[in-house]
C-alpha cells in the first residue's frame, strides 16, 4: 500500500480504479486518467463547488470532461463523491450501464455534457459561461450572488487540435469570458503517436492571442503549482487556459509516454507491473482504501452545506426582489408563462413574405414573454432574422445583452448553443444558411443525443434562394437533418405555420427543432393556427375519397395548391396536404395518419425542392416524387424553378402520369 499523504492515496485510488474499469472491460482509453489524475483531484477537491446529494442545484460550478474518451477518470471521480456506485465501475462500456465508453448527459449523475466527439465539450464550456454571465447580469444583485458559476474543462490535444475548439475559444476571447477555467492535458501523445506527427505549435501563444490568459505547469504531478495556477486564473477576468505537462500512462514501465496508452487496455500483466510501481497491491481490484473513503465522504458533505447557503441567499433575494426571484424561479424549473403563445403572430391574405421574415416577427413577438430567449447568428443575422429589436448585444460590456454576435463560427456557435441550454433557465436559438448545417451537424447530433430544446433557424433553404448559386443552394441537407433522431424538422408553407412552429419548438424540451425558412416570398395559403404540431394535415380537400393526394412542405406547398386547382377542375378527387414536419407527423396515432393519407388513395405525388429520398416512405411504391437529385445552379430562382421543373404545370404533368396519361 502506498505510504503517503491522502492526497496521493487519493491520486493512486483514481489512477488504479481507471486502468480496472478499463481493463475489466478490455477497452477504453486507460492512458489520460493516469496522467491527468493530480490535476483532476486538484480542482475537484480545492475548487469545484458542487452536491452529490442534487447533481443538478442551479448555484454549482461545471465540469465538462471535453476529453471524453478519458471517462474513466470522472467516473472513478464521480464514485468517490457518491454519485454512482463501484458496480457501476466494474461495469464500464457494458449494456444498460451508467458507465459508458464516453460520458452521456441524462444518463450519468454529474456528468454535465455528453462528450466524445472532441472540441465538444470545449465549445459546451464556452456556452456555459454566456449562460452563467448573462443570467448573473440579469439576476445578481450586490450581496445576492445567485450565479456564482465558475466553468471548468479538462481538454486535450485532441480537443485544441479540432477546428470547433479554435472557433468557440476565438469567440471566448473575444467575449472575455473569466468563469472558464480549462486544464489542458499537455501530454504529447496522440491515438497516432507524438503530437508532433501533425502538431507542434505553441498552444498558449496561440490561446494568449486569442486573447485568454495562460500559465504553465512543468509538472503534472506537483499538486501546489496546479492549484496555485487554477486561483490565479479564477482571479484573471479572461477566460484561462492552464497547460499542464503530464505523463500518458504515468506509471506504466512500458507504456508510459506512449500511445499504446492511448486507447486500449494495459493488459494483465502491465496492470501487475504498474500497481507495483504505484505501491500499490499487485492483485486488488478496485481497491478505495479505508481513508479514501473516509476523506471524500467529509469532501462530498460540503456539498449540502454549499446548497443550504445558495437556497438562503435565494431566499433572501426573494424577499427583496419577488418578482425577479419569482422569474429566475420558473426558468430554472423551465416552465413556462402563462398564456405565452397568445402574442404568436396570424397572418392573412395580403401578408405574404418570406418565412424567415414571418419568424423574426415571431420572435420579437415572444421575446417581450419569453425572455429566457437568448438568441444569434453566424454573422447572418440580417439575413436570418434572429434578432431581438430593442435587446442589446451580448458583448464583454454588456452582459445583459440578448442577441449573440457568433461571428462566422458555425461550428462554434453550435456547441455553445448546446452549452446554454445544458446550463439551464435560457432557450438559445441560432442562425445560419441550411447549406451551413453541415458545420454544425455534431453539435446538432448531440443536442439530439442529449435532449437539450435547442432551436436551429435554418434560412435560404432552396434553390430559391437564386443568384449565389449551387454552393449556397441546399439540395441534400434536409434528407440529412431528418435522418438524425429525435430532431424535429419543420419547413413552413408561410407564416402562419411559422407561428406553428415556433409553439412546437418552445413547447418541445426533449429534444432539438430546425427550422428550415425561405428566403422568397411565399403567399399566406394556410389558416390561423396551422395544426403544425400534428405534422402534417389536409391544407385543400375534396368532396368524398381522394383519388390523388399531392404533397409538399414549405415554398412548394403553393405549387401543390396550384397543381391541385388544375387537376380539380378536370374532375379529380384531390387532396392537398402540408407536411411542415415528417418527425411530428410520425408521432400521431395511426388512426391520423391514415386519416390525412388513406392508405386506399395509393395515387400520390410528393413536391419538395430536395433530394426525394424521404418522400418515399409517404408516397409508397404507386407515387412518384417532384425532387431534385443534382445541384442546382447560378440564377434567379424563378429561372430556377422553371429549369427545374418546380412549376404548377410539371406537378400536374406528373401526377396525370400516375394515371398513365
Amino acid at each position: 500500500m502506498t505510504n503517503g499523504s491522502i492526497d496521493q492515496l487519493s491520486i493512486t485510488t483514481i489512477r488504479t480504479l481507471s486502468i480496472d474499469g478499463v481493463e475489466r472491460a478490455t477497452c477504453g482509453h486507460p492512458g489520460l486518467p493516469m496522467g491527468a489524475a493530480p490535476m483532476a483531484y486538484v480542482l475537484w477537491t480545492r475548487f469545484l463547488r458542487h452536491n452529490p446529494q442534487n447533481p443538478k442545484w442551479p448555484g454549482r460550478d461545471r465540469f465538462v470532461l471535453s476529453a471524453g474518451h478519458g471517462s474513466m477518470l470522472l467516473y472513478s471521480l464521480l464514485h468517490l463523491y457518491g454519485y454512482i456506485s463501484l458496480d457501476d465501475l466494474k461495469r464500464f462500456r457494458q449494456l444498460h450501464s451508467r458507465t459508458p465508453g464516453h460520458p452521456e448527459y441524462g444518463l450519468t449523475p454529474g456528468v454535465e455534457a455528453t462528450t466524445g466527439p472532441l472540441g465538444q465539450g470545449f465549445a459546451n464550456g464556452v456556452g456555459m459561461a454566456i449562460a452563467a454571465e448573462q443570467l448573473a447580469a440579469h439576476f445578481n444583485r450586490t450581496g445576492f450572488n445567485l450565479v456564482p458559476s465558475t466553468i471548468y474543462a479538462l481538454v486535450s490535444d485532441g480537443d485544441i487540435m479540432e477546428g470547433i475548439a479554435s472557433e468557440a475559444a476565438s469567440l471566448a476571447g473575444h467575449l472575455r469570458l473569466g468563469r472558464l477555467v480549462y486544464l489542458y492535458d499537455d501530454n504529447g501523445i496522440s491515438l497516432d503517436g507524438p503530437t508532433e506527427l501533425s502538431f507542434n505549435e505553441d498552444v498558449l501563444a496561440r490561446f494568449a492571442a486569442y486573447g485568454w490568459h495562460t500559465q504553465r505547469v512543468e509538472d503534472g504531478n506537483d499538486l501546489a503549482a496546479i492549484e496555485a495556477a487554477i486561483r490565479a486564473a479564477r482571479e484573471d477576468e479572461r477566460p484561462s487556459l492552464i497547460g499542464v505537462r503530464t505523463h500518458i500512462g504515468y506509471g506504466s514501465p512500458h507504456f508510459q509516454d506512449s500511445s499504446a496508452a492511448h486507447g486500449k487496455a494495459l493488459g494483465a500483466e502491465e496492470v501487475r507491473l504498474t500497481k507495483r510501481a504505484y505501491g500499490w497491491p499487485e492483485d486488488a481490484e478496485f481497491l478505495v482504501p479505508d481513508e479514501v473513503q473516509a476523506h471524500f465522504r467529509e469532501l462530498a458533505a460540503r456539498g449540502p452545506v454549499w446548497e443550504q447557503q445558495w437556497e438562503e441567499t435565494l431566499q433572501g433575494y426573494g424577499q427583496v426582489y419577488p418578482k425577479e426571484a419569482a422569474e429566475l424561479t420558473r426558468r430554472l424549473r423551465g416552465d413556462l408563462p402563462a398564456a405565452w403563445d397568445e402574442v404568436l403572430p396570424v397572418f392573412g391574405p395580403t401578408d405574404a413574405q418570406a418565412t424567415r421574415s414571418a419568424s423574426g416577427k415571431v420572435i420579437n413577438a415572444l421575446a417581450p414573454r419569453l425572455p429566457e430567449l437568448l438568441g444569434g447568428s453566424a454573422d447572418l443575422s440580417g439575413s436570418n432574422d434572429t434578432n431581438i429589436t430593442g435587446a442589446s448585444v451580448f458583448s464583454a460590456k454588456d452582459r445583459t445583452g440578448r442577441n449573440v454576435y457568433y461571428g462566422v463560427r458555425e461550428h462554434g456557435m453550435g456547441g455553445a448553443m448546446n452549452g446554454i441550454s445544458l446550463f439551464g433557465a435560457l432557450r438559445p436559438f441560432g442562425g445560419t444558411f441550411l447549406t451551413f448545417s453541415d458545420y454544425m451537424r455534431g453539435s446538432i447530433r448531440l443536442a439530439a443525443l442529449e435532449g437539450q430544446g435547442v432551436v436551429y433557424i435554418f434560412t435560404h433553404d432552396s434553390i430559391g434562394l437564386g443568384e449565389d448559386g449551387p454552393t449556397h443552394q441546399p439540395v441534400e441537407h434536409l434528407a440529412a437533418l431528418r435522418a438524425i433522431p429525435n430532431l424535429v424538422v419543420i419547413r413552413p408553407a408561410d407564416g402562419n405555420e411559422v407561428s406553428g412552429a415556433w409553439r412546437v419548438a418552445i413547447q418541445r424540451n426533449e429534444g432539438p427543432t430546425a427550422l428550415i425558412l425561405s428566403r422568397q416570398k411565399l403567399p399566406v395559403l394556410t389558416p390561423p393556427h396551422a395544426p403544425v404540431d400534428r405534422g402534417a394535415y389536409a391544407l385543400n380537400d375534396c368532396a368524398g375519397a381522394p383519388q390523388l393526394i399531392l404533397m409538399a412542405s414549405g415554398s412548394e406547398v403553393a405549387l401543390a395548391v396550384a397543381a391541385g386547382k388544375t387537376l380539380a377542375g378536370s374532375g379529380l378527387a384531390v387532396r392537398v396536404v402540408s407536411m411542415p414536419s415528417m418527425e411530428l407527423f410520425r408521432e400521431q396515432p395511426r388512426e391520423y395518419r391514415e386519416s390525412v393519407l388513406p392508405p386506399a388513395c395509393r395515387k400520390r405525388l410528393a413536391v419538395e425542392a430536395a433530394v426525394p429520398m424521404p418522400w418515399w416512405e409517404f408516397v409508397g411504391m404507386d407515387g412518384d416524387v417532384v425532387g431534385l437529385d443534382h445541384f442546382g445552379a447560378s440564377a434567379p430562382a424563378e429561372q430556377l424553378f422553371q429549369l427545374f421543373g418546380f412549376t404548377p404545370e410539371h406537378v400536374v404533368e406528373r401526377a396525370r402520369a400516375l394515371f398513365g396519361s
